[in-house]
């Protein structure tokens, strides 16, 4: 089976199943088959509501989706890993459509009209057993771009740098969470069909934590990134302060991990510990307020500072006196 949604990203001139690549071709395609089946046993609105935490929760597929879509629009190395990001971009897009089927399925037969009364009686949400009611008023019966309590997706859930380093490290961790989220809700349901949809989403996230993984391991041995992002200021910052695990728990059992004992794993530091830290700056006191500002002041700090010119007028200023140099 092809996949259900084909990105042209690669501009090579020549065709593929379901793709285009010549000049000017659709940047995606859509097959109408789904990635993989997605078909309940029976109905069950309760369990559709659970599952719209992995369409628009944080960790969702949409998050992944356009997490991976902007990392790969915006990647400045053309070749492997922007192909590899736009792959996986576009195979999440088939998981956000399997996701929102299997909703629309759960919700046949869903009360409609009950469920709109739950709005505004909370006995009759109880009776209806936690279906959630935008299912009904917003999606008319299907999924929406929002988590299992309702809340809409929000865009600032992904990352998306331009630091590929950084960026497949929160991969990584967004295929964790979301593998875990579905792990949990995969325990959830008795339903067949949903236990076996899930089972393929649970073996993709399985192979995306490796993927992003063995990314990571690529970045570095390319030449392209360190093991600290950015790889850069290495020599700039405190270095006498980039090795050492401040001990501030009672107790020593944070000091016994392979984090303060060692060589680093960027291989340039040895790790050690301070076990009793002490403050370094002085204390942490705030200067005397705006008097147009209205904030509690006592005095003792003495007048306010002049306030400076900023805004608008201010870069104007420093605009005429570069051009005054």
């Amino acid at each position: 089976m092809g996949p259900v949604w084909t990105s042209s990203a690669r501009q090579s001139g020549h065709r593929t199943e379901g793709t285009e690549t010549s000049s000017g071709s659709a940047m995606f395609t859509h097959t109408k088959r789904l990635q993989f089946e997605a078909k309940p046993e029976q109905p069950d609105p309760v369990f559709a509501r659970k599952l719209q935490e992995l369409i628009g929760g944080a960790w969702g597929e949409t998050t992944v989706t356009m997490q991976y879509l902007f990392q790969g629009w915006n990647c400045r190395i053309e070749g492997k890993y922007k192909d590899l990001i736009m792959d996986i971009a576009t195979e999440e897009i088939g998981h956000v459509e399997m996701l929102a089927t299997m909703v629309a399925r759960l919700l046949e037969g869903a009360p409609a009209t009950e469920t709109t009364r739950a709005v505004q009686d909370p006995v009759m949400a109880a009776v209806i057993g936690g279906m959630d009611p935008q299912q009904a008023i917003v999606g008319g019966g299907g999924a929406t771009l929002s988590d299992s309590q309702g809340v809409p997706w929000n865009g600032r859930y992904i990352v998306a740098s331009g630091n590929l380093l950084a960026d497949f490290r929160a991969n990584v961790a967004a295929e964790a969470q979301g593998r875990l989220q579905t792990a949990r809700l995969y325990n959830m349901t008795d339903d067949p069909g949903v236990k076996d949809m899930l089972k393929f989403n649970l073996a993709r996230d399985t192979y995306h934590q490796n993927l992003w993984l063995a990314a990571i391991e690529e970045l570095k041995a390319d030449g392209v990134e360190g093991t600290v992002a950015p790889n850069a200021l290495l020599d700039e910052e405190h270095t006498e302060h980039a090795t050492s695990l401040w001990n501030l728990s009672e107790g020593d059992e944070s000091t016994q991990g392979r984090w303060a004992h060692g060589t680093a794993p960027d291989g340039s530091h040895q790790m050690g510990i301070i076990p009793e830290p002490r403050p370094l700056g002085g204390p942490a006191d705030a200067p005397a307020p705006d008097p147009k500002l209205f904030a509690t002041y006592d005095g003792s700090k003495g007048s306010p500072r002049d306030p400076r010119l900023t805004g608008v007028k201010g870069m104007v200023g420093k605009l005429k006196e570069g051009f005054s140099d």
